[in-house]
């Protein structure tokens, strides 16, 4: 059957109405783009899923990208010259600077790129001590340790960053550049009654910001307690006697006095309360070491979260990370301060045993800054074997995508700080960080291989045979203590 052919009239009005409903289209297009825009301009959205709040408020809690580092090779003058002389054999060479004057620069001073000797260097700001070389143009200072081979550069227009603030452990950097495009992409975002007023913008970050640490975190030791502390060498009690004590004060929560009036009227021992700090120093020096090496069954998610403690009155801070698979303690950490430096120890004892990451490994910690900027140290130091983003849940309300999904990780850290201060609580505060070392070391020893676990069948987070042989608990802190003490002959003996 042949198909009909269509009249002239037929195909004119067919030609007509395709391009009526193009037209319609394209308007609908328009409109589409027109509420997008206006949606976007003028009416406030909640969080986007899986980032930080668009308002410029907020920018100072983020932290942006590394910076553009080069390396400056170091190379001799004479060489360049010669180079020089090959490559432009029509132009005059470089000469020896000609001084109306008698040069006060030191004899012995040297362009620190080129080699380049007093004669080719001359002062380029007057008497404020800025140097400059003739050969190969580079600025300096004759004071030690102002020179560096290494530029650090904005990753957005490649300005050098300017050295503005020096803290205890970094110094702050900044692109000072008017023209960069980060600098003007966020100054766009300001209100504009604010940029009306005198210095508004520094309500806000707006240029780019980069922190060089001056220590390593990632060479200081991790296993450091108190060494003053007695002898397993008993003269009076034994080492049941001193499981009895761990059992009484970490298990049970009891003070250093009352764990000693327990002991006198429960057991009729009788010991002083400072005979018992001594023997919990001890076994905290004893099993640091099990704890902290232990290997771990890891999942691909961590949570981590800092809380407060008192030392002497003074605020101190517990920085603990949760496997969320296994609710085990894989990381933790006493600090003075709440800096970038003790989050990087405890996310290095976290990730300690771990060569490669995960895949859909993911990080969950709160709104505070030095969690990415400690992500950020471990990408420079290890690269992309260990780089992951910090998955931020922000606030107390899920008022946005992340927050919703996330939040049961957040509260499962949340709740081991209730945990934690519940048996901090009984200490009125530390007098010293020794103290508090030690008495976070033996808590997380109990909650990870002894404390029972409603989620794990009311067994403790770590299930390992070597406890199960012992009828009692303080059975089970000797059998701690032992393995302790075989694992820093193994440390001692691997060097």
């Amino acid at each position: 059957m042949s198909a009909t052919k269509l009249t002239k009239n037929q195909e004119t009005m067919l030609v007509n109405i395709i391009l009526y409903l193009l037209e319609i289209i394209h308007q609908l297009y328009q409109q589409n783009c027109w509420l997008v825009n206006f949606i976007c301009r003028y009416i406030p959205l909640k969080q986007w899923a899986f980032d930080d709040s668009h308002s410029p408020k907020y920018q100072k809690f983020k932290v942006d990208k590394l910076p553009v580092i080069i390396k400056v090779e170091p190379w001799d003058y004479r060489d360049f010259m010669a180079y020089l002389k090959w490559r432009y054999p029509e132009d005059k060479p470089i000469k020896p600077i000609k001084r109306r004057s008698e040069c006060n620069i030191p004899a012995d001073c040297k362009c620190p790129r080129c080699n380049a000797p007093q004669s080719y260097l001359y002062r380029n700001n007057g008497s404020k001590g800025q140097l400059m070389c003739k050969v190969c143009g580079t600025k300096f200072t004759s004071e030690e340790g102002r020179y560096t081979s290494i530029k650090i550069r904005c990753p957005y227009c490649l300005n050098a960053l300017t050295p503005k603030k020096e803290r205890k452990h970094f110094i702050v950097h900044k692109c000072v550049n008017p023209k960069c495009p980060y600098y003007l992409h966020n100054l766009k975002k300001v209100d504009k009654e604010d940029l009306s007023e005198d210095y508004g913008k520094n309500k806000y970050k707006l240029h780019y910001i980069y922190r060089e640490f001056t220590i390593d975190f990632f060479k200081m030791k991790l296993d450091s307690l108190p060494e003053n502390a007695s002898s397993l060498k008993f003269s009076m009690h034994n080492a049941h006697i001193m499981s009895l004590c761990l059992t009484y004060h970490v298990n049970l929560g009891l003070s250093l006095r009352k764990t000693k009036q327990a002991l006198l009227d429960i057991h009729g021992i009788s010991i002083s309360h400072q005979q018992i700090a001594n023997y919990c120093k001890t076994a905290a020096i004893c099993v640091k070491p099990f704890v902290d090496h232990y290997p771990y069954e890891k999942g691909n998610v961590f949570t981590a979260d800092e809380t407060y403690i008192k030392v002497r009155g003074i605020k101190g801070y517990i920085w603990l990370i949760l496997d969320a698979a296994s609710r085990a303690i894989i990381g933790y950490q006493v600090s003075d301060n709440r800096g970038v430096g003790p989050c990087i120890l405890a996310m290095r004892m976290a990730f300690r045993g771990i060569s490669e990451l995960p895949k859909n490994f993911r990080f969950i910690a709160d709104g505070y800054s030095a969690y990415p900027l400690a992500a950020q140290e471990f990408f420079k130091n290890f690269g992309d074997k260990l780089k992951f983003e910090i998955t931020q849940v922000i606030g107390l309300q899920n008022e946005d995508a992340v927050s919703k999904e996330f939040r049961p990780y957040k509260q499962m850290i949340e709740r081991l700080n209730r945990t934690y201060k519940a048996s901090y609580r009984i200490t009125n505060g530390f007098d010293n960080y020794d103290g508090a070392n030690y008495d976070l070391t033996l808590w997380v020893a109990y909650y990870n291989f002894l404390r029972p676990h409603r989620h794990n069948g009311y067994k403790p987070p770590v299930v390992d045979d070597l406890f199960s042989a012992p009828g009692n608990m303080p059975g089970k802190w000797q059998v701690m203590i032992y393995y302790g003490q075989q694992k820093i002959i193994e440390l001692q003996a691997a060097g």
